[in-house]
């Protein structure tokens, strides 16, 4: 008997057996694991924008309990409230698993709030977008005006001048009496030097150039009745 033959062929067969057996013609691929789904932005209900929140429990003489609402977003587990106290731009977070929270606010104050949409298995998350009211408040018959909002140049830009900049902002106010506008603007952080008095909401300035000076501004707020606010200071470099 050829041993040498009978060993050759079990050698041969065992290699084969030993093959993997996901490389065969018309084996299906392994799956690919599941991506997670990026949340859409909710749509804000209540408070409306621009207007004054008057429902709501009262709790004291200082405080009331308002039910913040907005439309269920897609592919969404948890929502996220951000709201800014306009008079101390504090900032509060309150998250929830529905489209609706009870939050406790101060009477006769005004608010921003925006909501963060957020899916489990992903980090992206989705912004609405950013609403302004005044909870209501005992013996108030006109607001001050919201603190106005820079449209131009966007807070923390750098841009690049041949001498002038203009200043774009949004103002608003629920009694529609804003009357005019002052504006602050130069180099120190704090915003302080009166640059000028305007019913407009832009303004041409000159700046350096070429030199990365950073410039402040912000803007004053003034109505019919003498109510005024001061906007948040926005900052911006010059290239």
């Amino acid at each position: 008997m050829n041993w040498k033959y009978i060993l050759s062929i079990f050698l041969i067969s065992g290699l084969t057996a030993c093959g993997g057996g996901g490389d065969e013609p018309g084996s299906d691929p392994d799956p690919e694991p599941e991506r997670a789904v990026v949340p859409s932005a909710a749509t804000l209900v209540f408070p409306d924008n621009n207007s004054e929140c008057n429902e709501g429990v009262i709790v004291n003489d200082t405080q009331s309990q308002v039910l913040f609402q907005w439309n269920s977003s897609q592919n969404t587990d948890s929502y996220e409230v951000n709201l800014r106290d306009l008079s101390t731009n504090n900032t509060s977070r309150t998250v929830s698993n529905t489209n609706s929270v009870n939050i406790t606010l101060k009477r006769g104050n005004p608010y921003e709030w925006f909501v963060v949409s957020r899916a489990e298995g992903t980090n992206e998350t989705a912004n609405s977008t950013t609403w302004k009211f005044y909870n209501e408040g005992p013996g108030i018959t006109n607001y001050a005006p919201f603190p106005a909002t820079a449209v131009a140049p966007a807070r923390g830009a750098t841009i690049t001048s041949s001498g002038t900049v203009i200043l774009e902002w949004e103002g608003s106010d629920i009694d529609n009496d804003l009357e005019e506008y002052e504006v602050y603007f130069g180099t120190n952080p704090e915003a302080d030097t009166l640059l000028e008095t305007l019913t407009e909401n832009t303004l041409e300035t000159a700046v350096s150039t070429g030199q990365g000076i950073i410039y402040y501004w912000r803007i004053l707020s003034r109505d019919a009745t003498g109510n005024t606010s001061f906007s948040e200071i926005f900052e911006f470099r010059v290239n």
